[in-house]
């Protein structure tokens, strides 16, 4: 095997060599990769840039209004559909669900506090000055995503408090009865409309979709005294009720026996006149008789009466002064066939 060269044994000529060489490597080392990372970072930058744009897009789906701001300012609204927008940090897009339907709750048990207040939130005055306990539910949704964002500061609570604020303009209107037992459904709708009309006014880009009077009743310390009232109450419609069926059923009953007297006592009257001037009728034509015969009628007149005095008795009277023959007389009115 031969011996391998030794750089050092050519009196360092070998050495200056093996130098210039280091030397090339690392020009060539230093010098190669600098045009290669002004390559990469242009490309890489155009990526970037790429990408940054194609971020742009965005799908606003069926449920949804897409708000579009510049720098923070309204540019428009977008509906369902696929768009592009100038990427962060130029424009951005706020989604809204507009067909989601939001509650609030007034007068509801967890926002009572009754330790500190003797009287809360849903503790309203009627307008016969009574107070009354409601629970009210008003559900709503979006319907201007733009008017929703930027008009108020606090939806729900706007909603609340003008919901709070209408329903004791509208209880403050009426009675206390027929908000508890009468008809609930015109305070609902008197405060749905109304309700309606106060955010339309703010601008507030809210539909309400129905309001709902879940309870109402007195407050609890008088609810004891207030029932006993309903009950008389009760029973007061009650007995009014039974007396007025009876008064119903007995005035029809007396007004048809007072037109059957009425009618009996115009046919007895009706007869009795009738029977009296028959009477004078006959009167009248027995005295024309008496007047052209005086003897005959007198007779006659005689006879009629002795006819019918004497067809009632049992008698039989015979004239002493008749002699000759006399017919027996055969009683048979006391006779058994």
């Amino acid at each position: 095997m031969a011996d391998k060269i030794n750089p050092w044994d050519n009196g360092g000529e070998a050495w200056e060599q093996s130098n210039k060489i280091i030397d090339f490597a690392k020009i060539t080392k230093l010098q190669a990769p600098k045009d290669n990372w002004f390559g990469y970072i242009k490309y890489g930058l155009l990526i970037i840039f790429a990408l940054w744009l194609t971020s742009g897009f965005y799908q606003v789906q069926p449920s949804e209004q897409g708000v579009v701001l510049r720098f923070g300012k309204y540019i428009e609204t977008t509906d369902a559909g696929l768009h592009y927008h100038w990427p962060i940090p130029i424009e951005e897009v706020i989604k809204v669900n507009v067909t989601q339907e939001r509650s609030i709750n007034l007068g509801a048990a967890e926002n009572r506090d009754y330790r500190n207040s003797a009287f809360t939130e849903s503790h309203m005055l009627t307008g016969d000055e009574n107070i009354v306990d409601i629970n009210l539910t008003v559900v709503w949704k979006i319907k201007d995503a733009k008017d929703y964002l930027f008009s108020m500061r606090s939806p729900d609570e706007t909603v609340s408090v003008a919901a709070q604020s209408v329903l004791r303009e509208i209880v403050g209107q009426s009675e206390m009865q027929p908000i508890i037992t009468g008809d609930r459904g015109k305070v609902e709708d008197e405060t749905k409309d109304e309700l309606q009309r106060v955010l339309d006014e703010f601008n507030a880009g809210v539909q309400i979709v129905r309001v709902k009077l879940q309870k109402a009743d007195p407050p609890r310390e008088v609810v004891d005294a207030f029932n006993e009232v309903q009950r008389a109450k009760a029973d007061m419609e009650r007995f009014k009720n039974e007396a007025e069926a009876y008064r119903n059923e007995v005035i029809p009953k007396a007004r048809g026996k007072a037109a059957q007297i009425a009618q009996d006592a115009e046919a007895y009257k009706s007869a009795t006149v009738n029977k009296a001037e028959g009477e004078a009728k006959r009167f009248a034509s027995v005295y024309a008789a008496y007047k052209d015969g005086k003897n005959v009628t007198v007779k006659k007149m005689y006879l009629d009466a002795m006819e019918e005095v004497l067809q009632k008795a049992n008698k039989v009277i015979i004239d002493p002064s008749q002699k000759g023959n006399l017919l027996p007389v055969l009683p048979l009115q006391g006779s058994k066939q």
